[in-house]
């Protein structure tokens, strides 16, 4: 089992985020802490622990969980350990922010039991920060690396976003290298998307933003790759790299389609065929907690066609790739004359060209085999 804890609260809205966040001065730690754990008691009784009975991973995400008070955490962490077998070689991570960070809040993170450390920098550049509306200064990413190193954290991922509008002069290369500087075991990169419910789409809509052209996009990407490479990371997965022993076991689980539980507003969870997912807002998922009320929002159940979809698509995010059987002879032969996928044993892995097409690749596959089945 791999258990994700969603942390809406954030001190500000970052221009990209489209996520289920609560923007708070105060953080009502002590309040959600007890939600969660509401939440979670309600799983204790359900089916899905036949299928998986011991946790094997722990991910704090959000939002901005480095907000929440260590003592809520830690409450969160003992009660989870109380109900459910948790394995010795648990990975727990714990996103931050570079300016939440301090040596104590390191420090009692660490007593906790928390192991992984990721943390959104995305620029060292700082007019792009404040274009971000990040909360933190250039400085802060390697001053946080210090204070988690000289708390024995031995791994710590950093998250980069690419693909910005050209108007903001940002050096990426510039970028790579502090990033990599800091001698980080993992490396996340994301390509800049635009989401509705955001500034940055309404600055795009009123023609004040220029998304970032595809030509730029591509090079930035395969700039990383390079990079990457050079500093004997291992690009993994699409958007993510890491030394060897430091990929993340908690993405690496869903990207294998392992059960997974989400706890807080709008988390997800999943199993074999079946998929669900809370609430959005915290307001409305704080309501039904204290009404005694379920969380849930919606349910679904996948169809063969879409867990077949579903294997396609997370294989060919990772250096794993796919049993080549699943692609037909014709077409594997087309990507790999076009240097977008390469055969390794009995598999099929996309190259970092291949990569840049992912979503028109495994489009093309799927409508080829929905019109074999229409005509079947």
């Amino acid at each position: 089992m791999h258990l994700y804890i969603h942390i809406p609260f954030c001190a500000r809205r970052c221009s990209y985020c489209d996520f289920a966040i609560a923007v708070r001065r105060e953080v009502p730690s002590s309040a959600y802490a007890d939600a969660l754990l509401a939440e979670w008691d309600s799983w204790q009784s359900h089916e899905v622990w036949n299928i998986a009975p011991a946790i094997e991973t722990i991910y704090f995400g959000g939002g901005t969980p480095s907000l929440l008070d260590p003592d809520a955490i830690e409450r969160l962490l003992d009660r989870f350990r109380a109900r459910r077998p948790v394995s010795p070689e648990v990975e727990i991570t714990l996103e931050t922010n570079p300016d939440d960070v301090t040596s104590s809040r390191a420090a009692r993170w660490k007593r906790m039991g928390i192991n992984r450390i990721s943390m959104g920098v995305q620029s060292f550049d700082p007019a792009v920060l404040r274009w971000m509306h990040r909360t933190h200064d250039a400085a802060a990413a390697a001053t946080a690396v210090s204070l988690l190193r000289s708390a024995g954290f031995g791994n710590v991922s950093l998250d980069l976003i690419f693909g910005l509008p050209a108007a903001l002069g940002r050096d990426w290369q510039y970028d790579l290298d502090q990033a990599l500087a800091l001698a980080p075991e993992h490396l996340s990169l994301y390509g800049l998307t635009v989401e509705q419910r955001t500034p940055l789409f309404r600055w795009v809509e009123r023609g004040e933003v220029v998304r970032v052209d595809d030509d730029t996009y591509a090079t930035e990407f395969l700039a990383a790759d390079v990079a990457l490479r050079s500093a004997g990371m291992a690009h993994y997965e699409v958007s993510n790299a890491g030394r060897p022993g430091f990929y993340s076991r908690h993405n690496s689980a869903y990207w294998q389609r392992r059960p997974f539980i989400g706890l807080g507003p709008s988390a997800h969870s999943g199993w074999n065929t079946e998929r669900r997912w809370n609430l959005r807002e915290w307001a409305a998922y704080a309501h039904a907690i204290q009404a005694g009320q379920p969380v849930l929002e919606g349910t679904e159940s996948l169809s063969p066609e879409s867990v077949a979809l579903e294997n396609l698509y997370l294989g060919l995010r990772t250096t794993k790739g796919i049993p080549a059987e699943w692609i037909t002879e014709s077409t594997r032969a087309v990507w790999i004359e076009a240097g977008w996928a390469r055969v390794e044993g009995s598999s099929l892995v996309l190259t970092i060209e291949g990569w840049l097409r992912l979503d028109a690749l495994v489009s093309s596959v799927s409508q080829a085999s929905d019109k074999v089945a229409r005509h079947s």
